[in-house]
C-alpha cells in the first residue's frame, strides 16, 4: 500500500513510529505538511497539490492534524475522502471530537455517561450554575483549550465565581464540570482502534495537581481496564465515528465517564508506558479495512 500521512512535523514521535509500523509491513510511506498543501477543485477534478506536485497513487490517508491546523486539515481530508481514499479518521469525525461542546452534546444524545458539565457565556445567575454541576469544587474548561491548558479548579464557592466572573471578562468561551473527588487527580486514556482497546494506561497527576495530562507533568501507570471501562471507551469513539481515538475518562463511584475524546492521540505516552506497538494496531486496521472499503467502492461501481 501507499500511505500518507498528514503531519505538520515528521519528526514526532506519533509520526515517527507510524511511518516505522508501515514500512516493517511492506507500505510505502509518505508524510505531507497539509499547512503546505493546496486542494484544486473543477469540473470532475478533486486534487490535492503540494508545491507544484499532484498527490497521487495514494491508498490510505492517515490524518495527524494538529489542533490549530483542523478547519484546513480537514478539508483536505476531505478532499481525499472524496477521491475515494481510505482514512481511519473521517473529515467529520475529526470535526466532531475537536469541538468539545459538539462532542460532549453528541456523546450525551449517545447515552455514552460524562461528568455533569453546564455550558455558559454569560449566566444571569452564577450561584444556579454552580449549584446545577454539583456545587464546588468544580472545574471550569475553556472550549478551546488544549492538553490540559485553560483549565481550572475552583475548590469553594466564592473561587469559583472569582473564577468564572474573570473568564467571562475575557469573553472565553466555558465549561462547568462537576468535580469527581474519588479519581484523585487522575484519568485514564484508551486507545481504540476499530472495535476495540488495544491499549490503556493511566495518568496520575503530579502531587498538588489535579491535571492528569503528561505535559502537566503527570505521569503513566499501565492498567488492566475493567469491562465496563472498555465499552465505554469503545461507546465514546463510535458515537463519534472515530476509527481510532484516544479516550480520556475517569474513574468514578458511578463508572467510567468519559472526559474527551482525541482524533489524533499521541502514541508516545501510551506505547512507552504499555509497551504495546499501538502503531503496529493502527496500520493493521488499515490494511484490513483498505482491502473492504476497495471491495465496497468497486460494488458501488458496479451498481
Amino acid at each position: 500500500m501507499n500511505i500518507l500521512i498528514l503531519s505538520a512535523n515528521r519528526n514526532l514521535y506519533s509520526t515517527r513510529r507510524l511511518v516505522t509500523a508501515a514500512e516493517e509491513r511492506g507500505h510505502t510511506v509518505k508524510v505531507m505538511n497539509v499547512r503546505k498543501s493546496y486542494a484544486v477543485l473543477s469540473k470532475g477534478e478533486l486534487d490535492i497539490y503540494y508545491g507544484d506536485h499532484k498527490i497521487e497513487n495514494v491508498d490510505a490517508v492517515i490524518p495527524r492534524i494538529g489542533a490549530s491546523l483542523t478547519v484546513y486539515g480537514s478539508s483536505m481530508l476531505r478532499q481525499f475522502e472524496m477521491k475515494h481514499i481510505f482514512t481511519p479518521v473521517s473529515s467529520l469525525a475529526l470535526v466532531r471530537s475537536r469541538d468539545k461542546l459538539r462532542a460532549l452534546q453528541i456523546l450525551a444524545k449517545e447515552g455514552v455517561a460524562i461528568p455533569k458539565t453546564a455550558v455558559a457565556k454569560q449566566p444571569t445567575d452564577i450561584e444556579s450554575l454552580i449549584k446545577i454541576v454539583g456545587g464546588a469544587p468544580l472545574v471550569v474548561k475553556l472550549l478551546e483549550g488544549t492538553q490540559g491548558k485553560g483549565v481550572v479548579l475552583a475548590e469553594s464557592k466564592t473561587a469559583a465565581k472569582s473564577v468564572i466572573e474573570a473568564f467571562y471578562g475575557l469573553n472565553a468561551n466555558i465549561l462547568v464540570q462537576e468535580f469527581i473527588k474519588e479519581a484523585k487527580g487522575a484519568d485514564v486514556r484508551a486507545i481504540v482502534v476499530g472495535n476495540k482497546v488495544v491499549a490503556a494506561y493511566k495518568r496520575q497527576g503530579k502531587e498538588g495537581e489535579f491535571r492528569s495530562n503528561l505535559h502537566s507533568g503527570g505521569h503513566g501507570l499501565p492498567i488492566k481496564l475493567k469491562a465496563s471501562e472498555k465499552k465505554a471507551a469503545i461507546q465514546a469513539a463510535q458515537a463519534l465515528g472515530l476509527k481510532v481515538a484516544g479516550v480520556d475518562l475517569l474513574q468514578s463511584d458511578r463508572g467510567p465517564l468519559i472526559l474527551e475524546v482525541n482524533s489524533s492521540p499521541g502514541l508516545e505516552g501510551v506505547e512507552r508506558t504499555t509497551g504495546i506497538d499501538v502503531a503496529g494496531a493502527i496500520i493493521e486496521f488499515i490494511e484490513e479495512n483498505y482491502r473492504a472499503s476497495k471491495v465496497k467502492n468497486r460494488d458501488k461501481i458496479g451498481a
